[in-house]
């Protein structure tokens, strides 16, 4: 039976630079797969610098679940294998060789399929990376058995791509990726889709789901959100999540017989030129999706979106898990205190209480920079977390309880529900600049090595 949720807490954040819907393809000419977009992943190389690869070779599998592959997303020769401290593992850059070699695995009928052998196919193919389990949000186990698979049909976070958009004429791979899905848990497969959504949305009409509605600000789209008002889990309980375009990508290799790698991102932000969707592939290089489309050169680019997205140098790389480019400007430049500082009048501030003047323009679109505007300090109690939190959890008790290990107190609070993005939207309005995400991912790290 599907489930209407209307949310009355949240926050969005409107900011210029939303993508105008034209999609131009750009091919780079650096890809590279990055371990550390993989929480809690221990890499194991099975190639080295020099070695050829096609589209969909194993570069590297989990040393504490072998069967989970990691694939090259292209074809073409390892050029690096960058490591940091400790010798980890942060990046297997390949250059591309123009080929279409490809690793064929046969096209696949995702009807005709049991669970093993879907499971095996998405195991040894590279395609398992895409789906991920709560709690503690990390790659699934595939030897779990979930109670439910959840996917959100939409992004609420700020500047977020339309996947109505970017599926547009995707109907079929994506009812082959929810086939395969379903075949994977006895439970129900939720597809939950934004209230007031257009009428020929690609979502209409798949079959195999429990299609859910929601409706309210950030983070609506969140899928922990979803599964909090939904089916929310418990101790014991394990949930797995795939994000809406990776059903589809997952949809398109089936029916291809081979990796497709193909994403489709959106470029955005108050610094981009003209913000345009792009059609890449996984791990693209960011300065060949940016080429002359950058205003000024003291920018902050984010691979994902300005509240949970990872900083990255103009020669970085796109993450594995997203599909948007965010571009704002740099919070480092001094700023007076009786004009911009605390004591100005707040004209182009944004503040979700009444301290500025902007609260009477709640719709209008703004620049906004990395400034913290202020210094981390005690760890006060405001009561604004709980006007963005829209779970029916206590999150800065349970935020602090992370800070001090305290695991009976985590359970009790709900640590279970939640991931790091979850609280996005807390760490965004936090008084006391607390870096709540971070706290959010060691609690859970605790969790799993203590409780699991």
């Amino acid at each position: 039976m599907s489930r209407t949720i209307k949310l009355r807490k949240g926050l969005d954040i409107k900011l210029h630079g939303e993508a105008e819907k034209v999609k131009i393809a750009v091919q780079s000419a650096a890809f590279a797969i990055k371990p550390p977009d993989f929480h809690g992943l221990m890499p194991k190389m099975t190639v080295k610098v020099g070695e050829k690869v096609s589209t969909g070779s194993v570069l590297f599998f989990d040393k504490y679940q072998e069967s989970i592959k990691f694939v090259s997303p292209v074809a073409g020769e390892i050029t690096e294998i960058l490591r940091g401290e400790k010798r980890r593992i942060l990046e297997i850059k390949i250059k591309p060789d123009g080929t279409d070699a490809s690793v064929n695995f046969g096209i696949v009928n995702p009807d005709s399929m049991d669970e093993a052998g879907i499971k095996q196919i998405l195991l040894a193919n590279g395609l398992w990376p895409f789906i991920k389990m709560r709690p503690i949000d990390i790659v699934a186990n595939p030897n779990d058995k979930p109670k439910a698979i959840f996917i959100s049909g939409f992004d609420s976070s700020p500047l977020a791509p339309d996947f109505d958009f970017v599926l547009h004429g995707e109907t079929e791979a994506f009812q082959a990726g929810i086939t395969a899905l379903t075949k994977l848990t006895t439970g129900k497969v939720h597809l939950t889709t934004r209230g007031n959504s257009v009428s020929d949305s690609i979502f209409k009409g798949i079959k195999g789901v429990q299609s859910n509605t929601i409706f309210g600000k950030h983070p609506a789209g969140n899928v922990g959100t979803q599964i909090h008002h939904i089916d929310p889990i418990n101790k014991g309980e394990v949930v797995w999540t795939v994000n809406a375009l990776d059903v589809a990508l997952i949809g398109r290799s089936l029916l291809a017989g081979k990796f497709d790698s193909t994403r489709t991102i959106a470029l955005t932000g108050s610094q981009v030129k003209k913000a345009k969707y792009i059609k890449t592939q996984l791990g693209a290089c960011i300065s060949d999706l940016l080429s002359d489309n950058l205003i000024g050169d003291n920018n902050r680019i984010i691979s994902g979106n300005v509240l949970t997205g990872d900083k990255v140098a103009a020669d970085g790389y796109l993450g594995f898990y997203h599909s948007h480019i965010t571009v704002i400007p740099e919070g480092n430049e001094s700023k007076f205190l009786l004009t911009k500082g605390w004591l100005g009048s707040g004209k182009g501030k944004f503040s979700i209480n009444r301290s500025y003047f902007s609260w009477l323009t709640p719709n209008k679109k703004r620049v906004l920079d990395t400034n913290l505007n202020g210094e981390i300090r005690a760890f006060v109690v405001t009561g604004e977390m709980e006007k963005v939190f829209p779970f029916d959890i206590y999150p800065m008790q349970l935020i602090k309880s992370t800070i001090y290990n305290d695991i009976d107190l985590m359970e009790n609070l709900g640590i279970y529900e939640v991931a790091p993005e979850d609280f996005a939207l807390c760490e965004f309005v936090c008084t006391s600049k607390i870096d709540i995400q971070d706290k959010i991912r060691k609690g859970l790290d605790v969790i799993k090595s203590e409780c699991m």
